[in-house]
């Protein structure tokens, strides 16, 4: 049977029409009824990657956060909205990001995400520590910001559900499996599967491109996109994004893998359809390479030309040192008043331009990446 994705139009934040449009969005898949019976505890997980303002587009709108929370609380439920932001504390993310507020006007409680429960796997990742309150919660709605992400092209719902993991241990599992986006894009499955959020609603009235999902730019895409299964939300939210499928490290192991909604022959799309929503599609990432899809032998041999690197913009950077603690193989340094990386060793995670506060990492392209690049560009020409 089909996997059901509903998407509506909505081009603004203001509080009664933006309700009506979720309302509007769930209809089709049942309701918020449909996903959760009174006196449940049910868990929000919004992205709250860093202290910003929700015109960044780098968190989940709070207005957002707030309607489906009042939908949950009004169908009897208690409400929690959880994360384990990037960079920065929990309280101070919530604050900057307006989400604070949408839990007090909403009556709603946050819980960051601190305390971990060990559970055991069942795929490659046979041990893996998640936030107690997520894995306790008697439901989870995942609310995505649709956004590029440098690492896997786009981030979404199952990625989104990498906040789940608490604190520290983000950076020693891009260590243990940053080092190839098939194998991160496995661990973020299996976090996804060890508890399937009931649904998962994305944020894509205001979306990020560029270089997301800290610093790209705001985009005003006015969608909404709603499904049970997170993959088959993602395969969709790429097609409106206009990313191909082969570009989506995420969806090509979840389709290796087998998993329901991988294929968009498998999704029933109710509302609007691509073919129908005309916009340019995002722009991606500058640090993305042109590996995929080559032979596993000329990825190793000609690693370092087709790759982008990062590096300090010396203009920017302040040497806060926040890239610094985030580096999962601790290649970045800073002396004599200079930060330097180390790109031998860098795993390519991205980490330090997704968690720089000041826009102070840029991209530096191989050799090879380039003339790719240029070739590409006129091959479209023609």
């Amino acid at each position: 049977m089909a996997e059901k994705i509903s998407v509506t139009c909505c081009d603004t934040y203001e509080y009664r029409q933006l309700r009506a449009a979720v309302e509007s969005l769930l209809e089709p898949l049942g309701g918020i009824g449909a996903f959760v019976v009174p006196g449940e505890r049910v868990l929000l997980k919004p992205n709250m990657l860093a202290a910003k303002p929700p015109d960044a587009a780098v968190t989940t709108h709070p207005a957002m956060v707030r309607v489906v929370s009042d939908l949950v609380r009004d169908a009897g439920c208690l409400v929690f909205i959880g994360d384990s932001p990037g960079i920065g504390g929990f309280h101070r993310v919530a604050e900057r990001s307006g989400i604070r507020q949408a839990a007090i006007d909403s009556k709603a409680t946050l819980l960051p995400f601190d305390d971990v429960v060990e559970v055991r796997g069942e795929g490659k990742f046979r041990s893996l520590e998640v936030a107690r309150a997520y894995w306790e919660a008697d439901k989870i709605i995942n609310l995505p910001k649709l956004k590029t992400h440098e690492m896997m092209t786009l981030t979404c719902a199952v990625k989104n559900l990498f906040g789940a993991v608490v604190g520290a241990a983000k950076p020693a599992w891009h260590l243990k499996a940053g080092t190839s986006r098939e194998l991160f894009a496995r661990l973020l499955l299996e976090i996804y599967l060890l508890k399937k959020p009931t649904l998962n609603i994305v944020d894509a009235v205001l979306a990020m491109e560029g270089n997301g999902p800290g610093s790209g730019d705001p985009t005003s895409m006015g969608l909404l996109i709603a499904g049970a299964d997170a993959v088959a939300v993602d395969m969709v939210a790429a097609r409106f994004a206009g990313v191909p499928a082969e570009l989506l490290p995420v969806e090509l192991e979840a389709s290796s893998m087998g998993l329901p909604g991988s294929c968009l022959e498998g999704v029933e799309i109710i509302g609007v359809q691509p073919a129908d929503f005309k916009r340019p599609p995002f722009k991606l990432p500058a640090g993305m390479d042109v590996q995929f899809g080559l032979p596993r032998f000329l990825k190793k041999g000609l690693r370092r030309h087709l790759m982008a690197h990062p590096y300090a913009i010396k203009d920017l950077c302040v040497l806060c040192g926040i890239c610094r603690e985030a580096c999962p193989p601790g290649v970045i340094t800073i002396e004599n008043s200079a930060l330097s990386i180390d790109n031998g060793r860098c795993i390519h995670c991205w980490c330090c331009r997704e968690l720089c506060p000041h826009d102070a990492m840029g991209v530096r392209k191989g050799r090879l990446l380039k003339v790719a690049e240029v070739l590409g560009k006129a091959r479209r020409k023609r």
